[in-house]
């Protein structure tokens, strides 16, 4: 029903920046929340950052150098990751609390989805 395809990940060095994209589609009613999170190798998936409403919220580790943002006529979310730094590796997953529209075309209630993730490499 509803589909999050991230983008723009790679390879870059430390102090350098990337922009990852997320775009949602499928039978979206609304978009309640979006957000992006991290998964390191041997560690737990985490939190970076979260729009709703116009409210954004960071993890400590990326404040002042990550910024998420949200075109909301395309479904579309943004993560711009500044300063980076060898610690910030990982796969990033877009997250959506979506709310999806059923066989009768009537909301149903929000539920998360993600996307498969997108590789992002800082070399020190």
């Amino acid at each position: 029903q509803v589909q999050l395809v991230e983008s723009g990940g790679g390879l870059v060095q430390a102090g350098g920046s990337l922009r990852l994209s997320c775009a949602a589609s499928g039978s979206i009613f609304s978009i309640n929340r979006m957000a992006w999170f991290r998964q390191a190798p041997g560690k737990q998936r985490e939190l970076v950052a979260q729009i709703a409403r116009g409210d954004s919220t960071y993890a400590d580790s990326v404040k002042g150098r990550f910024t998420i943002s949200r075109d909301n006529a395309k479904n579309m979310v943004y993560l711009q990751m500044n300063s980076l730094r060898p610690e910030d590796t990982g796969v990033y997953y877009c997250n959506g609390l979506i709310v999806v529209l059923d066989q009768l075309r009537l909301p149903t209630s929000p539920r998360d989805y993600w996307g498969r993730g997108t590789q992002v490499t800082v070399s020190s």
